[in-house]
């Protein structure tokens, strides 16, 4: 339902009427705490997308979180949210996330929010840092105790200084995202310091998106879909 033209109170209607949703994407729409109240009886969701939304509470917001305990994607990149909504995420998401997109929030995420998000999450695979300018290369330390960390991205957080990429120790990391934090020139001096490492491979997140932008066939969430014709 990404970007979908519907009415809050129609959309409220159709979710309060779900309990058993897996996967779930409301990608740049106006919500309502009655909605995150919906969202919270689903207790078997996956993966959920709430890039873009806004428009209820942070109290609703922990409430969900701590009710939907399966969720493994989540994607809160870019809401209209305040520091308290980004305290909700941080305090209230559950361990079993896996992958985890909270982009966007300049000064509101700070470096305290990210040693708490690690703590709570420590099978994290994909994190999406990026646009959070409080996070500094202090950071490196608190995320490499991410053991299991695949895919990290830290776009234009500039507080983190080119050099400092280097020094960058995550075996298993394969790859990293820095656009906006150091030339073209020196973007081939760290390809080199860090061969293991695909670096700026992809502008955009594809954590909780039914179809992201690398793939160019039907499948939603890996499913293959067929549109069907009937005259």
């Amino acid at each position: 339902m990404s970007n979908c033209i519907v009415r809050t109170g129609v959309l409220d209607d159709i979710l309060s009427r779900c309990q058993q949703l897996q996967d779930l994407s409301l990608e740049g729409m106006e919500l309502s705490d009655s909605i995150l109240q919906s969202l919270s009886q689903n207790p078997k969701l996956v993966r959920l997308n709430l890039c873009g939304c806004s428009g209820f509470a942070p109290e609703s917001l922990s409430r969900m979180l701590q009710c939907c305990d399966r969720l493994q994607e989540l994607n809160v990149s870019w809401c209209d949210f305040d520091s308290s909504h980004v305290k909700a995420i941080v305090n209230n998401i559950p361990s079993s996330v896996t992958q985890l997109n909270i982009s966007g929030y300049r000064q509101n995420l700070t470096m305290e929010d990210v040693k708490v998000l690690v703590e709570r999450c420590p099978n994290l695979t994909h994190l999406d840092l990026s646009d959070s300018v409080n996070v500094t290369a202090e950071s490196f330390p608190v995320l490499q105790q991410l053991t299991c960390l695949r895919h990290l991205a830290l776009s234009r957080c500039y507080q983190i200084y080119p050099a400092a990429l280097a020094n960058l120790k995550f075996p298993g990391l394969q790859t990293l995202e820095v656009f906006g934090l150091a030339q073209d020139s020196y973007l081939s001096v760290l390809k080199e310091v860090l061969p293991h490492i695909h670096i700026n491979t992809c502008a955009f997140s594809n954590v909780a998106r039914p179809t992201p932008a690398s793939r160019k066939d039907r499948a939603l969430w890996g499913r293959h879909c067929r549109l069907f014709y009937k005259p």
